[in-house]
């Protein structure tokens, strides 16, 4: 596949038009990704879970350090001018989350 080919999938999936905000967007991703590995090491100590088992590990990150990783892709967006994709996926998430833990809660409340 050609890289023009490629971008442009991105493109007509995230509606954008430009390759430059295709680059910015990847950067942004990128530089949040890299930024959250370096969080994640100081609060995994801080809250002296370094060598707890992975269940406990696995409930801080997606109790802080997801949460911190989303911060931090709005924070580069907003930088690279690339805020309102973000804001607009962040958005889109939260809806599905909303929506996923309100399916839980209501079959819950029907087994009962």
């Amino acid at each position: 596949m050609k890289m023009s080919e490629f971008l442009d999938k991105f493109k007509q999936k995230w509606g954008i038009s430009s390759t430059v905000d295709i680059i910015l967007i990847m950067l942004a991703f990128s530089l949040a990704g890299l930024s959250i590995v370096q969080v994640r090491v100081p609060v995994f100590h801080l809250l002296d879970i370094q060598d707890a088992n992975m269940g406990i590990k696995t409930l801080v990150y997606l109790a802080i350090v997801f949460p911190a990783y989303q911060v931090f892709l709005l924070f580069y967006g907003l930088i690279l001018g690339q805020f309102h994709f973000f804001w607009e996926k962040e958005k889109k998430m939260g809806r599905w989350i909303i929506n996923l833990l309100s399916k839980n809660s209501s079959s819950k409340k029907s087994d009962s």
